[in-house]
């Protein structure tokens, strides 16, 4: 099987990291396994990984400080927060630190795999197209770079793909339901939340620009028609 790239695996509980390695390796990812957040650290800087699933609740250096480091070296390797605590309030800390997605324990292996696939493929540039213009925002799909008036805005792959979702047809207004959908590839329409802090993330990486972004209320998004 061709291999996809390798997945840095970091979880302190062995039953669990086997599952997630048996599943990931089977889907043809290579993987490696850390069991705490300073050899996790050492582990990306080492191996350069595709993705990462990160335990939140590590011992030490919990998983959201591991991704509060990685994000302030300017690492935005794609990374799938696995928690065990069904807190929306942790959840949306971690995707505001820059985390890509997160699945709660106990998942399905199989999600898993599919949410680290979808990461790998949106990270990788599989969105084609031309560059959009949305006021002083441009979005280059191709080279999966944004630049508000030429200055370059460094996003996860997840926010770049909701981003370009949007900026794909201007003036259109899309629901969380249809985001979580298509940026995203999940049906579990419960966690429609998640679609709002990460336009909130957006909106503040993107400054003065953050019009560019419109919310319609009781329905959902919209990128800014108006050039």
């Amino acid at each position: 099987m061709e291999e996809r790239g390798l997945v840095l695996i970091v979880e302190d509980e062995p039953t669990i990291s086997e599952l997630e390695r048996l599943y990931l390796g089977g889907a043809g990812f290579g993987v490696h396994v850390e069991t705490d957040g300073r050899k996790a650290l050492d582990a990306v800087v080492r191996l350069r990984p595709t993705a990462i699933v990160l335990d939140i609740g590590l011992p030490g250096l919990d998983g959201i400080e591991v991704c509060r480091i990685l994000r302030g070296r300017g690492d935005w390797t794609p990374v799938v927060f696995v928690t065990a605590r069904d807190d929306e309030v942790d959840r949306i800390v971690g995707l505001e630190l820059g985390a890509d997605d997160y699945v709660t324990k106990p998942f399905s292996p199989r999600e898993l795999v599919a949410r680290v696939r979808g990461l790998v493929r949106r990270a990788s540039g599989a969105i084609a197209g031309d560059v959009t213009t949305l006021g002083p925002v441009s979005v280059d799909s191709a080279r999966r770079r944004v630049e508000v008036d030429g200055r370059r805005i460094d996003l996860t792959a997840t926010e770049f793909d909701l981003l370009a979702h949007l900026a794909s047809q201007p003036g259109r207004v899309f629901t969380r339901e249809q985001l979580l959908s298509s940026v995203w590839g999940v049906a579990d329409y419960s966690s429609s939340r998640t679609v709002d802090v990460h336009v909130a993330q957006l909106r503040l990486k993107l400054g003065e620009a953050a019009g560019a972004i419109r919310t319609v209320r009781g329905v959902g998004y919209s990128a800014a028609d108006d050039g």
